[in-house]
């Protein structure tokens, strides 16, 4: 993919993203219609409505890039292009009226289509794939971040870098727990020893926003032990060109991956996730 496609393909997304955000704003306040749900975790009608809307629009100018999706995996998994798409990301927030959630799109090239490494780390025997946008939009805030690789993080069309905090003891940072009963009492521990070292934990609810939020410097570092890549895709790309680091690595589940990302200055204090 050229310059002047990825230009086209970012426009293309940021367009879609708002589309599918005001389509998210509008219902915060209505009656949801649940598709599934689990103790820890829920999908709504909407998420699907708005996968599928996002679909349908990248599609009208990029017809041959299919599309993986927490909502359907639309022949996307061994593509050389892909879109990587949450439509929800904080689906659970959503559904409880929480306006903490937002879109999340990425456009991914696997490697060695042009010669970009491999930047987003893959199981043995899959392909691995590098990230050449990100957007994340927040409708709540009207916060729309965005980048391409090798350019600059931008929020609301401005550049944004990370914080330059550099030890544990000044730093907020959010943690999330996987969903299943024995990650979580494994992550309790990690949450134990971080909690003693940091200035203050948050949980937020939104994986996007999370690594957005580092991206910005509003948080200083972002953990989880189990997330998906429609997660962490866009987000993790924005990281980076912010200045951060985002450290990821497969979970031996298919898409999942444990993670740190950071300023970068706090990253050599903080454990891996195990």
């Amino acid at each position: 993919m050229n310059q002047a496609e990825l230009q086209r393909a970012l426009e293309a997304s940021v367009s879609v993203a708002r589309e599918a955000g005001a389509l998210i704003r509008r219902n915060l306040r209505s009656a949801k219609t649940v598709k599934s749900a689990t103790s820890h975790d829920i999908k709504l009608e909407l998420d699907v409505r708005c996968q599928q809307l996002i679909e349908r629009r990248l599609r009208r100018v990029f017809r041959e890039i299919p599309l993986l999706g927490e909502e359907g995996d639309h022949s996307g998994r061994d593509a050389a292009l892909r879109w990587v798409v949450d439509p929800i990301d904080g689906t659970v927030n959503f559904a409880y009226g929480i306006p903490h959630a937002c879109v999340s799109i990425a456009l991914q090239e696997r490697a060695g289509q042009s010669g970009r490494p491999d930047r987003l780390a893959r199981p043995a025997g899959q392909p691995a794939y590098a990230t050449l946008l990100g957007v994340v939009y927040d409708p709540f805030q009207d916060e729309l971040w965005t980048a391409l690789r090798g350019g600059r993080a931008l929020l609301n069309g401005r550049p944004v870098r990370v914080s330059t905090r550099a030890t544990l003891a000044e730093a907020i940072v959010s943690i999330g727990f996987a969903k299943s009963r024995s990650n979580l009492e494994r992550a309790l521990p990690y949450f134990i020893w971080l909690a003693r070292r940091v200035r203050k934990i948050r949980m937020l609810g939104s994986a996007a926003l999370g690594l957005t939020y580092v991206a910005t410097g509003r948080l200083d570092a972002y953990i989880e032990r189990g997330i998906s890549l429609w997660d962490i895709a866009a987000g993790g790309l924005i990281l980076e060109c912010a200045g951060g680091v985002f450290w990821h690595e497969p979970t031996g589940r298919r898409l999942r991956y444990r993670m740190i990302a950071s300023n970068g200055r706090l990253h050599k204090f903080l454990p891996v996730p195990k």
